[in-house]
């Protein structure tokens, strides 16, 4: 039988050079020789130990670490901290500085401004290398769930209901065993509903005092109330495809040459028509009076295109039905509109023809309108826009349509419909910056243009929740959430600028 020289994985101590554990062409060296370059003072402002105190963890080695571990998927502060300790790449990387994971923790979510500042550095070395076209830039965000719980949502008025049902809960229970023992209570109540009857009483006291802490809703779009959050009051509920969640938005803009992201901030709100002009402005600093604008339907209203307007940006904005109007898409709900093939074939009667505008006479001054049975309509307020057209409303009384023989012929629904509304077209309206939108993105520039936008700003994001397993921020509040953000789309440059330095 053939032998074999043993191999022996006990550890030892080994003559281990730490610096060539860093092979030239991976992302770990890449990060090294690029921090080393990068002006990291922003990061001491946090620390008071010039004349008195021990010296801290160099923010370089922490920052090293961190990119290195959201790189592979770690992001938990506790599996980093194991890496440094077990892994040699890690070891090599912090110079086997071995960081507990409270020092990185708190480095991450404290350091926010510092990480936006080390972001513009290295945007600033990638436009350097020409990485940087700034001729189309591409928005879209992803929605994670972040470090607080969706259960633990609602309304000011919520939470107060919440609370005085437990306080009524707990007083229930309460009484029914001072009941059952004349003020004994504490000796009549076993372990269980001793257990219940004390955090009912601490729940109902913790939304007491965060009620005390917030004394006003989260204001939200158009008037509304936003719901708060009583773990993180800066996250929202965001619906996804897979259910709602309680989290961040997560945007990126994103230059269409090398996908380099140019901008990166998450947002505590499902509104995506509010988050436009505010990452437009936070990048206006890397983009040129030049520089194409894409967005999907989420960032689409009337109101960011008019700003758009005004402030001369070129942008091509999807709406809702920019699919329905492109051919190319005009068969791909065909399978869904097929019929049940076990439904009942049975010939289903025409809806009869209901009388339209033609069948009504408009007085020459516009002022009133009459239906085929002669009964008046009276002008309906102001002139309104239908389909790119000017039009005036005209609505009959209740009283004539009541009684009226023709009613089955007039209205869809004669049970519950009071009466007849009718709209006349009178002119062509001036068109909206929707109008001109749609118009500017059907067209064959537009629709090629817009295609590149798939292919600049998807990849991203498969790269950062695939590859990099991005499923969940986990921390709170949006600062530090904004802070991990930027992180996880700085791992996402320095990749770019190794593998571009590489092919070079």
């Amino acid at each position: 039988m053939a032998r074999y020289k043993h191999i022996d994985m006990s550890p030892r101590l080994l003559p281990v050079d730490l610096q060539a554990q860093l092979v030239p062409g991976s992302f770990a060296h890449a990060v090294h020789h690029l921090v080393d370059q990068l002006d990291l003072t922003a990061f001491d402002a946090r620390y008071r130990n010039d004349e008195a105190g021990a010296p801290a963890h160099a923010p370089a080695m922490l920052l090293k670490a961190v990119l290195l571990a959201y790189s592979q998927g770690m992001v938990s502060s506790r599996s980093i901290e194991r890496a440094c300790r077990d892994n040699v790449l890690f070891i090599a990387l912090t110079g086997d500085a071995k960081p507990h994971f409270t020092t990185l923790a708190d480095f991450v979510s404290r350091s926010r401004e510092a990480i936006a500042a080390v972001f513009a550095q290295v945007l600033t070395l990638l436009d350097g290398e020409g990485l940087i076209g700034r001729q189309m830039f591409a928005i879209d965000g992803v929605k994670l769930p972040s470090n607080a719980s969706k259960h633990r949502s609602g309304t000011r008025a919520e939470f107060l209901a919440q609370a005085r049902k437990m306080e009524r809960a707990a007083t229930t229970m309460l009484e029914r065993h001072q009941a059952n023992d004349a003020g004994a209570a504490e000796d009549v109540r076993d372990a269980k509903a001793a257990a219940r009857l004390e955090r009912l009483t601490r729940e109902a006291t913790k939304i007491r005092q965060w009620l005390a802490d917030h004394p006003e809703d989260r204001p939200g779009s158009r008037g509304k109330v936003r719901k708060s959050n009583r773990t993180d009051n800066e996250s929202a509920k965001l619906a996804t495809d897979k259910g709602v969640i309680q989290g961040y938005c997560g945007v990126a803009v994103v230059d269409d040459k090398h996908q380099v992201i140019v901008e990166a901030s998450a947002h505590g709100t499902s509104a995506e028509q509010e988050l436009l002009l505010p990452v437009l402005d936070a990048c206006a600093g890397q983009r040129t009076t030049a520089t194409l604008i894409t967005a999907d339907a989420g960032y689409h209203s009337e109101a960011n295109l008019e700003a758009l307007a005004e402030r001369g940006i070129d942008a091509l904005i999807a709406d809702n039905a920019m699919r329905r109007r492109d051919e190319r898409f005009a068969e791909q709900d065909k399978h869904l509109a097929k019929p049940d093939p076990l439904h009942d074939k049975t010939r289903q009667p025409t809806k009869p023809r209901l009388f339209g505008s033609a069948d009504f006479i408009i007085a020459p001054d516009q002022s009133h309108a009459t239906c085929p049975a002669g009964k008046r309509l009276h002008r309906n307020g102001k002139d309104c826009t239908i389909g790119g057209y000017a039009a005036i409303k005209f609505r009959a009384p209740e009283a004539a349509c009541q009684g009226c023989p023709l009613r089955t012929k007039c209205l869809r629904k004669p049970q519950t419909t009071r009466s007849r509304q009718v709209a006349v077209l009178t002119r062509k309206a001036e068109p909206t910056h929707s109008q001109r939108m749609r118009e500017r993105i059907d067209s064959a520039w537009g629709r090629e243009e817009y295609g590149r936008r798939f292919a600049t700003v998807e990849p991203v994001f498969g790269n950062v929740r695939a590859n990099k397993r991005l499923n969940r921020f986990t921390l709170r509040g949006q600062a530090k959430v904004d802070g991990q953000w930027k992180l996880f789309a700085l791992v996402h440059n320095i990749e770019k600028w190794a593998n571009y330095r590489k092919a070079a």
